[in-house]
């Protein structure tokens, strides 16, 4: 593969009036300055796209999903490449920047492999058996808008981009200013695999006015981030009539059932929590432990959060890397000083870690947390467990759905029983213990949140069809004519009511 720098990624994005800078988490020190694109420079950009779906669109589908193919393998080759990119703009440790990588490397195989099969002409149940026929096709939407956040910008590029992709539609992608770069180069391999420029152009820029001008200029839009904007998306897209999916954000909850094994439990409740920094929409925030079973958790909880490495490297030596930006640092601290000053119950971390880097925060525990906390029910997005006891499972159950959000949510122990709970919690995903990986590594699984925590779903092939409108192709034989006039209806009538009383009694 050719090799491309900095500058030749960011030569996409045109000249702009305006630019900012894109530090490094790490470091603190200015990485490069991005372009910011304007709403005209959007619908120019869009225009192009539109072009290049007709032929995209003619392309066939089994070519189209071995392009896909291609992109695993070319991304395989320059793993390194894109792990270095995702710590360099996000911070995240090696091995959260490996995970994220390894859902990327799935979505590309995954609709690689079920697009010729999903998007195939499909036979449906006629209305009139030997009679009628009919079939289904799935048809691209024309231009797609992915709007894609900062904290993942590599697994959910190829989790919504891929797939309209496969689809035949072209799309246009915001990035987030932090991470364009790895969005770029994730695109320079997709042109490499053969996937035409102007069929995925990516914009970047205040997100306002490039998020509302990609919202207005296609005719679907998929977007994560946080259930504020989101409502912002889904009233704009409305207004112009065309559909979109919303992956919004969570308080996901982690009950702990009296039969687990507390030691387990309190590792997968630090996973859960602090992938990333906590900077993931399914991370744990609130975990449910037994009241009797409370301070030995606690405990277990403060001793191995107090052995997780913390810090910056290029290998897999770090458990938690650092926040992403500035804004994020505020925003943690923020929350947990405030909670802390309210009478909440520190438990372990609670300070930023300036001598590892500008933006890390220890892994943080708390207790003590009430309704009168804004902490208690607003997603932190941050390396936060708060710690809440019950005295019965009902009482956890209820306690985990008082919440606005339900994207994720876990339970630990015994497995019928969890399977039990699980059942009851108001969640887009349960995962039984384990945080959320279980589900989320899935690609055949849908994936997305109940109540305000989104619309619709990703993966599956839920996740390749959002992207296409069907069209319904019926088909009359010559075998014997539908009634047109009235007194054809007469003679067919007796016809018809034995034919619906026999398919009555099939199976």
């Amino acid at each position: 593969m050719s090799e491309i720098s900095i500058a030749g990624l960011l030569a996409h994005l045109g000249k702009t009036e305006t630019t900012v800078a894109v530090i490094n988490p790490s470091t603190g020190k200015k990485i490069y300055d991005l372009p910011q694109q304007s709403a005209s420079q959007v619908a120019g950009a869009a225009a192009e796209a539109r072009q290049t779906q007709i032929s995209w669109a003619e392309t066939s589908v089994r070519d189209r999903a071995q392009i896909l193919l291609q992109l695993h393998d070319l991304m395989l080759q320059e793993e390194d490449k894109l792990l270095d990119l995702l710590q360099l703009e996000t911070g995240k440790a090696r091995a959260h920047a490996f995970e994220e990588f390894g859902g990327a490397l799935n979505a590309a195989r995954y609709y690689g492999k079920i697009a010729p099969k999903v998007m195939r002409r499909t036979r449906t149940k006629a209305g009139v058996p030997v009679l009628t026929r009919t079939f289904i096709d799935y048809l691209p939407l024309g231009l797609v808008g992915v709007i894609t956040p900062w904290n993942y910008p590599l697994a959910l590029t190829m989790l919504d981009v891929l797939p309209a992709l496969a689809a035949g539609n072209s799309v246009i992608q915001k990035a987030d200013n932090q991470t364009a770069l790895t969005v770029l180069f994730a695109r320079h391999l997709a042109i490499e695999a053969g996937v035409p420029k102007d069929a995925w152009v990516v914009v970047a820029g205040d997100g306002a006015e490039v998020g509302n001008a990609v919202t207005d200029n296609v005719d679907y839009v998929a977007f994560t981030g946080s259930s504020n904007t989101g409502r912002i998306v889904a009233q704009r897209a409305a207004a112009r009539l065309i559909g979109y999916s919303l992956e919004l954000g969570g308080k996901n909850p982690l009950i702990v059932l009296r039969g687990a094994k507390l030691h387990r439990a309190a590792e997968i409740a630090i996973a859960g929590a602090f992938g990333s920094a906590g900077q993931l929409c399914v991370s744990i925030e609130r975990v449910y432990v037994a009241n009797e079973q409370k301070e030995e958790f606690l405990e277990l909880l403060a001793s191995q959060v107090s052995s997780l490495k913390i810090g910056k490297s290029s290998d897999f030596s770090q458990d938690v890397g650092s926040l992403t930006s500035a804004a994020q640092l505020d925003r943690v601290s923020g929350f947990i000083d405030e909670a802390v000053g309210q009478g909440a119950v520190l438990v372990a971390g609670g300070h930023a870690l300036s001598d590892l880097g500008p933006y890390f925060y220890s892994p943080t525990v708390l207790t003590g947390v009430d309704d009168n906390m804004r902490l208690n029910r607003s997603e932190v997005f941050g390396p936060v467990i708060q710690v809440y006891g019950y005295d019965r499972v009902e009482e956890a159950i209820a306690l985990a759905n008082d919440s606005k959000l339900g994207l994720n949510a876990s339970v630990v122990g015994p497995q019928a029983e969890a399977i039990q709970v699980a059942a009851k919690l108001d969640a887009g995903s349960v995962n039984i213990n384990e945080g959320f990986r279980a589900s989320f590594a899935s690609m055949d699984s849908p994936m997305g949140g109940l109540k305000e925590s989104g619309s619709g779903r990703r993966n599956g092939s839920y996740g390749l069809l959002r992207f296409t409108e069907t069209k319904t192709i019926g088909i009359a034989s010559n075998l014997l004519k539908l009634p047109t006039l009235g007194r054809h209806y007469d003679r067919m009538a007796p016809l018809l009511r034995l034919l619906s009383r026999i398919l009555r009694r099939l199976p």
